[in-house]
Formats: C-alpha cells, sequence, structure tokens
C-alpha cells in the first residue's frame, strides 16, 4: 500500500483529473489557501475528487479571490469504495459532528440519517454533514467521501431494504450477547450498520426490526453508551470483525 503523505496540504475537489489538468478552487478554498496557510505559487498539495485517485498539484495562480493549480502525477492510485452503510438517529449539531468524522475515518461508504420515533433533532443539515465528511477524509487519507442520504424514517427505510443485505442492530435489550459470533457470518457481504436515539427506539421499531429477515441483532457490552460512542464502537466491531481491518477482507 502507498505511504500516505500527513505533511502536505490535502483538498476535496469536484473535478476531473489527469496529468496537466488545471483545477479552480471555490472562494472558500482559494481564501483558505492564500489568507489561512500562506501559500504562494509554487507551492505543492494533494488534490482528490473520489473518482480518479490522489493528485500532486502544485499552485500556479493565486489571487486575491482565486486560486488555481495544476495536476503534476498521480500519488495513489483510486481505491474501490467500501460497502459499509451507516444509519442512525440524528444527534445534536455537535455530537452529530462529531459522528460524521469518525463515520469517515472509520471507512463508511454511505450515511443513511434514519428518523426513529424517539429522534430528537427534527431537521438535519445535510450540507454541514458533507462538509465534516470532506474535512474528516482530506485529514484522514481517505480516497472517497461518503454518499449522504436525505433524512428517512425508519420505517419508510425498513419497507423497502434490499434483499441479501444484513442490517446490524445494535439492541441494548443484547448486552450480554456476544457480538462476535453472530457478525462472523457476514463475511464477504455488503454490511449496513443502525445506530438507535438516545431514548432507545420505540417497542413497533424493535418489532419491525426483529421482524426483518436480514437483522442481526448485537449487543455492545454492559455499560449504556452514548449514540455517538455507540456508533464508533459498533464501526469498530464491525471492521474488525468481517470488515477492512479483517485479515479475511
Amino acid at each position: 500500500m502507498t505511504a500516505y503523505d500527513f505533511s502536505s496540504t490535502r483538498l476535496f475537489v469536484d473535478a476531473p483529473m489527469s496529468e496537466g489538468a488545471q483545477i479552480d478552487f471555490d472562494d472558500g478554498q482559494a481564501n483558505y489557501l492564500r489568507n489561512v496557510l500562506r501559500m504562494g505559487e509554487g507551492d505543492g498539495l494533494l488534490l482528490f475528487n473520489g473518482r480518479d485517485g490522489e493528485w500532486s498539484a502544485r499552485l500556479v495562480e493565486v489571487a486575491k479571490k482565486r486560486a488555481r493549480a495544476e495536476l503534476v502525477g498521480l500519488t495513489r492510485p483510486q481505491t474501490p469504495s467500501g460497502r459499509l452503510r451507516w444509519l442512525f438517529a440524528p444527534l445534536k449539531h455537535a455530537r452529530l459532528d462529531y459522528m460524521v468524522q469518525k463515520a469517515v475515518e472509520m471507512g463508511v461508504s454511505r450515511i443513511s440519517p434514519a428518523i426513529t420515533r424517539r429522534t430528537q433533532v427534527s431537521r438535519v443539515n445535510l450540507d454541514r454533514m458533507r462538509a465534516n465528511a470532506v474535512e474528516a477524509a482530506e485529514q484522514c487519507g481517505v480516497l472517497a467521501v461518503p454518499e449522504i442520504n436525505e433524512p428517512e424514517t425508519l420505517e419508510a427505510i425498513l419497507a423497502r431494504w434490499p434483499e441479501g443485505e444484513p442490517l446490524v442492530f445494535c439492541d441494548e435489550d443484547a448486552a450480554g450477547a456476544d457480538p462476535l459470533a453472530p457478525l462472523r457470518a457476514l463475511a464477504g457481504k455488503p454490511l449496513a450498520l443502525l445506530i438507535g436515539p438516545e431514548g432507545g427506539f420505540d417497542p413497533a421499531e424493535r418489532k419491525a426490526l426483529s421482524a426483518l429477515p436480514q437483522t442481526v441483532r448485537i449487543g455492545l457490552g454492559p455499560r449504556i453508551l452514548r449514540a455517538d460512542t455507540a456508533a464508533v464502537a459498533a464501526l469498530a466491531v464491525l471492521q474488525a470483525t468481517v470488515g477492512d481491518w479483517s485479515s479475511g477482507r
């Protein structure tokens, strides 16, 4: 695996990439490069778009309100996107920001807000979620930014759940159960992880989850975890057991 370069500035851009191509940065990125990082013409950086790998580039123009870079060469080829979907009941801003950032670091490829009956936040700022996902990808060497879905009710999501795709359901009532045993059977399959709201799932939701043939119920130990902590813990368990941390993937 190609070594990551953590010493260089790294930015996500939504533009096609090839050797010699020139990339125009948006206003926010231009301001960041010029006024925050104090970079100038000739300085190098890394760019990625989630499709064409990671490229080295050099700044060819840095003006008051614009900046442009020229692509020099491919530093890392694009790797296939993972098959790990994360569904969660939205939280308030600060904790939601944290969860999105950690999910990107942990290899999530698709983020799906699920509105449950006990969800305490009724509106989700998708632009803010995407900004957090991009920032995490930039900082952690990730080559792709996860797809972020529009919020839907859990009921609607379950009603059309794909046949053959396991849905790992973190259940506080399964605290004493071994979470690893049911997960090992999922090796090689696309994975989805559902984290519920702070108040737990409504009885009707729990019944619907239990009735879904694809549901895999796991516990996360004897302690009560906050939703953001549970998300990180569960993603770690999945990745270590049947994900890209395990030797079998």
